[in-house]
């Protein structure tokens, strides 16, 4: 898929750069067209440029359009939600996942969050066995291109 940009041609309007305040509509494809995020049925984003709501891949993008610009554009997975790294998959004693409840069954798909240093880390368990369970902590969209559908809405830069 190419990248396409439609702009509003309005070289008068503000152009988005680090700090701007950016009204906008988005939506987060998989390359397959599956749809992962979208504020297109809802109210629109508003974030300031550089405040840490977008990554930076997808900040990155963002730079340089204008107000009424519209574009889809191709976030390759490295500047996504990263690459998948198989460090982060790991096989974990039984005996870790005692305190589940009755109405938790330890299977594949289940998300659970660990107590790390600096928060809560969540992990997917990818398999059970007799004594160990597979944990990937691998971003979910980890190793995928993101499709990023962005309509700007205003731009406003002090």
């Amino acid at each position: 898929m190419s990248d396409l940009i439609a702009s509003s041609g309005d070289e008068s309007k503000a152009r988005v750069r680090e700090g701007s305040r950016i009204t906008l509509h988005f939506a987060l494809l998989l390359p397959s067209g599956e749809e992962i995020d979208t504020t297109r049925r809802g109210q629109p984003a508003t974030l300031t440029l550089g405040d840490g709501n977008l990554l930076p891949g997808f900040e990155a993008v963002l730079v340089g359009m204008r107000e009424g610009d519209d574009a889809q554009i191709t976030v390759l997975a490295a500047d996504a939600f990263g690459e998948r790294n198989p460090a982060n998959v790991r096989v974990m004693s039984r005996d870790r996942f005692a305190d589940f409840s009755a109405d938790q069954v330890l299977e594949p798909g289940l998300m659970i969050s660990f107590q790390a240093p600096d928060g809560e880390l969540p992990g997917v368990v990818t398999e059970v066995y007799a004594e160990t369970v597979q944990v990937d902590f691998n971003h979910p969209l980890s190793g995928n291109d993101i499709i990023f559908d962005v309509s700007i809405l205003s731009v406003e830069n002090s």
